[in-house]
């Protein structure tokens, strides 16, 4: 695994933003801060490979981390982004297995990681945090589900729209680069390069947004922008 250490944040700022740690009481969220390691990424390092062992819960405690596969004739099929407060991983909590896709970063992201045997060794101690956990599979679940409900049901427009309005929650401004090529953009919205040029450009006809040089964002309507159908 490919880490690239850098100024961390405190450990307590990482375990208050992940789901499966909410509601524990602060004597075991200072347990669980002892066994947080973290790690610091540039935009475009690597952050997990395929055939990596998962062997550790990946919490993303700020930043932007594109997940994805490579097709037998080398091409990048994307699988989902992760955003700040996502957790990825969860798989190796209860077994040995090894990594299956790539992890890169989109822009300077922050990780905290656990590994499985302390994990483990926590959920014994605190059987609440298994509980969080089966919630926090749950909505994973759900928001698979809903993505290929978006994408089998709502307009080019609304998707992007809506990818444009979380990563700008996300990255904390209205003004942003994409952090994602349109290519995989389009492979993430299900529909082309080109299509997402001619909606951006209609936003913008529309006053919802603004393309500025250097290919930054400006989003002008945030609500009316979501209200694209």
């Amino acid at each position: 695994m490919n880490l690239i250490r850098g100024v961390l944040m405190a450990e307590h700022e990482c375990v208050q933003l992940v789901p499966i740690f909410k509601e524990l009481a602060d004597e075991q969220l200072d347990t669980i801060e002892t066994i947080v390691q973290q790690h610091h990424f540039p935009a475009g390092s690597t952050i997990f490979s395929a055939d990596d062992p998962l062997d550790s819960l990946m919490i993303l405690a700020n930043g932007q981390v594109k997940v994805y596969q490579l097709a037998a004739n080398g091409r990048e099929q994307l699988l989902y982004l992760l955003q700040t407060g996502d957790i990825d991983g969860e798989a190796a909590l209860f077994e040995n297995q090894r990594r299956t896709s790539f992890g890169e970063a989109l822009v300077p992201t922050d990780v905290c990681s656990i590994r499985r045997a302390d994990f483990q060794a926590l959920m014994q101690q605190y059987p609440s945090i298994s509980i969080n956990v089966l919630n926090v599979f749950g909505r994973r679940l759900t928001q698979l589900e809903r993505q290929t409900t978006s994408t089998a049901t709502e307009s080019v427009e609304a998707r992007l729209a809506n990818y444009l309005t979380e990563t700008a929650a996300a990255l904390k401004t209205d003004a942003f680069k994409l952090p994602l090529k349109k290519k995989d953009l389009a492979t993430f919205l299900g529909t082309t390069p080109e299509s997402i040029s001619r909606k951006l450009a209609l936003f913008e006809r529309q006053g919802l947004i603004t393309q500025k040089t250097g290919k930054i964002i400006q989003i002008n309507d945030p609500d009316q922008l979501l209200l694209t159908e």
